[in-house]
Parts: structure tokens; sequence; C-alpha cells
């Protein structure tokens, strides 16, 4: 086991952590209040259920290591989809109203990681992976 493994282990974990919550606080904080500020910035309400889905089961699975470049792209869009639609305007740092895009770059580099780097040796890909 080398620093890399240990690191990418490190850094997948916390990525997932950080979408679970994420996920889990946009159905614990009603998911309805959610879909209506989706609407009131012009996306579909239902496009909330979906993102909340995605981070909340995405982000468990990503902290096993379970289909990690395909639960990263998800989650690399919804960064995109948040960056452009809420945080854009707000600038890095935010505006003194809201803050800015500088946490959904950092998870959006994040993810883009995951899609482009080998599997760990510490994940479920790995345990399932046929190139073994």
């Amino acid at each position: 086991m080398n620093a890399n493994e240990i690191g990418k282990v490190i850094l997948r974990a916390i990525l997932g952590l950080t979408f679970f919550i994420h996920g889990f606080s946009k159905f614990q904080g009603g998911i309805a209040n959610t879909a209506g500020f989706f609407d009131s910035i012009g996306v579909p309400g239902f496009m909330a259920y979906v993102v909340a889905v995605i981070e909340l089961v995405g982000g468990i699975i990503l902290i096993l290591g379970l289909g990690t470049r395909v639960v990263s792209m998800l989650l690399a869009v919804i960064m995109i989809g948040a960056i452009f639609t809420v945080k854009l305007s707000a600038g890095f740092l935010g505006d003194g109203q809201m803050a800015g895009y500088e946490l959904e770059l950092l998870l959006l580099a994040m993810s883009v990681y995951f899609i482009f780097t080998n599997q760990s040796k510490i994940s479920l890909d790995q345990k399932f992976s046929t190139n073994n």
C-alpha cells in the first residue's frame, strides 16, 4: 500500500461523504422546498429529486468505491449545473448575499480526478474488476 493509494481512498471518502450529506440535507430540509428552489431558477422541480438521489446514493457508493467513474461523472455534471445556474453570478468567493462557486469548483475537480484516475486498490471497483 503506497501513499498514492491511501490518498485516493481519503479523497474518495471525503468526496462521497460531502455529497451524501448534501443529498441527505435536501431530503431533511424538505425536498419540496428544494424542488421549489429549482423551479425558481428555471430548472424543472423534479430535477431536485434526481440530484438529491444521485448525491445521496452516489455519495454512499463512492465511499465504497463502487462505480466510481460513473458516479463521478454524474456528480461532475451536477457541479457544472450548480456553478452555471446558481453560483457563477456570485463570483468565486461570493457576493455578500450568497457563497461563491469555490466549493462547487473543488467538488468538480475532485470528481473529474476520479473520472480519469485508475481504480484504487482499496475499492469495490477493484474487487469486482475482471482486470485483476
